[in-house]
């Protein structure tokens, strides 16, 4: 470790601050205006290098290296309009959470376009013009061209901060991030602007991926690279803080930057890996920060809105029809093994549904009914799976045993993180979350001794007389269904009215003497507990486990099936599962471009159902049902006068 290897490292963490700072800008800009969590955001930072890859491979001699790369910018900002005004405009009066759905969808459709347009391989551009060399920094070589994204970073800054504070779209774009509504009151056409500050925004993350062709090669993967780390940035600084997000890229690099020049180091006759906390470091970053100050370092509380865009309706018991209907369900699935024989990976797919409805009804349970919004549920599937799996493994204890004790290894890990992040709420909450599951993810992928590392661990089979896959399969559907239905019972106990009271009016709910935090608190442990029993049985199904568990895809995964079935209604995680679950395997087993097919089927039912598939079945079905008891009461008046 010497001073000249520090200096290096600092200044490579400055380079990776500004390509940080641009994509963080764009996010950050579309967020404060449009109010939306926008996934696809990575998306256009990865279209930015492959689109600059192909103007620079064919107009890089008649017009240049650099206005190849503007070109490029500029195709992305474009882009980014088409997406806002053909799609995103169609659902601004949809719940915000489903145009998180909406976002996610183009990611995949936008992953699968890249993958046609330029295939599978890396593409690695040339060489800048004139900073293809490198300078020497005290014995050390430095490229000239991290010199250059040194200098572009704060330039951008300084153009932005003009633009935002000495223009009048500047001053429109501020004030619609303190009060959307009332910028719309006041006669601004808000469609214009959102419509600019979406193109804006894609513009400023295609430029940062047209900046990285010198660096890096192109490939697949940059979109969901970048965009976690995009959110951190975000969040640390403020939402809809630009000096905010730039603060945030130089701390989060800076200390990446720091780990990477301690390496291995002896505290205390330990070896700690500070290289390997660059895995998590920014997570960590954010977690401290929200914890310290929850709107970030630069940013404001956010204005609540004045249209949150759903209509939060009262659960009421369950009707006859509804239990008929539910009963026939039962009884089928319990036939199913039976009715299935001759297909037995349809038991092996049916099992897959089931796990994944009890996933999701545990995620529904805290976001709901309690209000809260978690990116990170996936973090207690990994425990209760991870919890089964070392049970048996290390402690040989029988599966049955470690049915039982999984969840409560789950439950205890919400019991941790839901103390920090009840204290939060929004967008905040939701990125608190998602750091604690990002931290529990590197920890399981780096204890090799434990946990097997990114190996994960096998052997993890039932017991034996559970070893028919259909035997499990019967195992599987009475617990799920003990799940889902103990979740329902507890919704219409005392505490699920309380719990339900404070998401509707906290201070109302605090008057009449209901600890709200204390109540979210609980509820973030029982759905923890349901979501390990998810995980101790996907353990158990598949015979290992890996860190995979307890990824951001998997905590995703569950946010997309709860919104696909539509959050205001008990049945709707489950028919969001059961749906995302076999569309994903039916559309991935019959196409190479699955992504795209898959995401344009959420994106035709986010429009055709933006209240969720059994919210809209719902809706209908009580609006025909209003319709007929008018009919029937406006022909009994008229019966009744012509009785007269």
């Amino acid at each position: 470790m010497s001073f000249s290897g520090f200096l290096v490292q600092l200044l490579n963490g400055l380079a990776a601050a500004s390509s940080l700072f641009f994509v963080a800008a764009g996010l950050s800009l579309i967020f404060g205006v449009t109010r939306i969590v926008n996934f696809a955001h990575g998306s256009f930072f990865m279209a930015g290098i492959y689109i600059a890859y192909s103007v620079v491979e064919r107009f890089a001699g008649s017009i240049g290296f650099w206005p190849s790369l503007a070109v490029a910018a500029l195709a992305v900002g474009v882009l980014g309009a088409l997406i806002e005004m053909l799609l995103l405009r169609r659902i601004y009066k949809a719940p915000e959470l489903f145009q998180l759905l909406a976002t996610f969808a183009l990611v995949l459709v936008l992953k699968d376009a890249v993958l046609w347009l330029w295939g599978p391989e890396e593409l690695l551009g040339p060489r800048a013009p004139g900073l293809a060399g490198s300078v020497s920094i005290l014995g050390r070589q430095f490229p000239m061209y991290d010199l250059f994204l040194i200098v572009a970073g704060p330039v951008v800054l300084a153009l932005l901060w003009l633009l935002l504070t000495r223009t009048r779209f500047g001053t429109l774009v501020r004030a619609a991030t303190q009060d959307r509504e009332m910028v719309s009151a006041l006669g601004v056409n808000q469609a214009w602007l959102f419509t600019t500050v979406f193109a804006l925004g894609a513009l400023l993350a295609g430029l940062g991926g047209a900046l990285q062709l010198p660096r890096e090669p192109a490939n697949l993967e940059m979109d969901l690279n970048i965009i976690g780390a995009a959110f951190v940035v975000v969040v640390v600084g403020g939402m809809g803080s630009i000096p905010g997000a730039y603060l945030a890229a130089l701390l989060i690099a800076e200390v990446k930057a720091v780990c990477i020049w301690l390496g291995v180091v002896d505290v205390f006759g330990v070896s700690v890996s500070f290289s390997k906390l660059t895995l998590v470091v920014d997570f960590l970053v954010m977690a401290v920060v929200l914890v310290w100050r929850p709107w970030g370092l630069l940013g404001r509380p956010q204005a609540p809105s004045r249209y949150v865009g759903m209509r939060e309706e009262p659960l009421r018991p369950a009707s006859k029809a509804y239990l008929v209907a539910a009963s026939i369900f039962g009884l089928l699935m319990v036939a199913m093994p039976l009715l299935t024989a001759s297909s037995p990976y349809t038991t092996v797919l049916l099992i897959d549904l089931l796990i994944a409805a009890l996933f999701a009804a545990s995620l529904h349970f805290i976001m709901g009914p309690a209000g809260m919004h978690s990116f990170g549920h996936a973090a207690y599937f990994g425990l209760g799976a991870y919890g089964a799996a070392l049970l048996v493994r290390a402690l040989g204890l029988p599966m049955e045993v470690a049915l039982l004790v999984a969840p409560l290894v789950a439950a205890f890990g919400a019991l941790i993180f839901g103390w920090f992040a009840v204290r939060l709420s929004g967008v905040y909450l939701a990125m608190l979350t998602l750091a604690f599951a990002q931290i529990t993810w590197a920890i399981t992928f780096q204890w090799d001794s434990f946990t097997g590392g990114s190996n994960g661990l096998t052997g993890v089979w039932p017991s034996e007389w559970f070893s028919d896959k259909r035997v499990y399969y019967w195992l599987t559907l009475g617990l799920v269904a003990a799940g889902v239905l103990w979740l329902r019972r507890v919704l219409f106990s005392p505490f699920g009215y309380a719990l339900r009271a404070g998401r509707d009016s906290e201070l109302r709910a605090d008057a009449i003497g209901i600890n709200v935090k204390y109540m979210q608190w609980r509820a973030f442990i029982l759905a923890g507990g349901v979501a390990g029993l998810a995980g101790a049985l996907y353990a158990f199904s598949k015979g290992s486990i890996s860190p995979e568990s307890l990824s951001v895809g998997k905590s995703v995964d569950g946010l997309v099936m709860v919104l696909l079935g539509g959050i205001q209604t008990l049945a709707g995680p489950v028919v969001g599962a059961f749906t995302f679950t076999w569309l994903h395997d039916v559309v991935a087993r019959n196409t190479d471009y699955w992504r795209a097919m898959l995401g344009s089927v959420i994106l035709i039912l986010v429009l055709l159902f933006p209240q969720g598939i059994a919210g809209s079945v719902q809706g209908l079905w009580e609006r025909w049902r209003s319709r007929s008891s008018a009919t029937s009461s406006g022909t009994s008046s008229t019966a009744g006068g012509a009785a007269s």
